[in-house]
């Protein structure tokens, strides 16, 4: 698990001017606008893609920061900057293991999102491992949370894969299922048509043959 950190209250300005309003209880940093888009997101899988993009957002902001031209100034103050952003990351990671977890243990649908999961969060953990094994000038601030962000991830990775094959089997049996009650009651809707239609038959029959009956007895 990754070690406590404190939140630094710091405006990056990187290209694009993006103020981050970070709080003590709130490792993820997350901004009001980013609150609302997750707490609208009541969707197993819209929750999901959620926190992927987030995520993509803390590594887009983070490399932004590696990459960009810096003084000597520039480098003390953005090697915690990256530290604290890859903290971000890994609690938003933290945070859609528990959305995944929750949803899993109440069975909810949510195989759409762990499909788009599993599709881009291999390409997040490439990169995190690129920085492993090519260090920069700003390697020895964020070493530890580097080593943090890719162990979750890696373990998001796996419960997502055992958690969507799970789900593919259950909800594939439950289709199935349904699909076999479906065929039943169409068989039966069938069966009772046509002995209604054959009880109609022999009605309309007996009653075409009382008909002369009357008549004989009133000639």
């Amino acid at each position: 698990m990754r070690r406590a950190r404190g939140i630094l209250a710091l405006l990056v300005t990187v290209g694009l001017a993006t103020s981050v309003r970070l709080r003590a209880d709130d490792p993820a940093g997350l901004t009001q606008e980013e609150e609302d888009r997750i707490r609208e997101a009541q969707d197993p899988s819209d929750r999901i893609m959620t926190y992927l993009q987030l995520a993509g957002d803390r590594l887009e902001r983070f490399n932004a920061i590696r990459l960009a031209p810096a003084d000597a100034q520039d480098r003390a103050r953005n090697g915690p900057v990256l530290d604290q952003v890859l903290t971000e990351y890994t609690a938003l990671d933290d945070e859609l293991k528990n959305w995944i977890q929750d949803q899993y243990d109440a069975s909810h649908d949510m195989r759409k999102g762990l499909r788009t999961l599993i599709d881009q969060a291999p390409k997040q953990l490439a990169g995190l491992n690129g920085l492993q094994q090519n260090p920069d000038r700003y390697f020895g601030n964020y070493r530890e949370s580097l080593q943090d962000a890719i162990k979750n991830l890696q373990d998001t990775i796996d419960g997502a894969t055992q958690a969507l094959a799970d789900q593919e089997k259950k909800f594939g049996e439950m289709k199935r299922e349904e699909k076999v009650d479906a065929k039943a009651a169409k068989d039966a809707a069938q069966v009772e048509k046509k002995r209604q239609k054959e009880e109609h038959k022999l009605h309309k029959k007996e009653t075409k043959q009382g008909i002369p009956e009357d008549e004989d007895q009133q000639n």
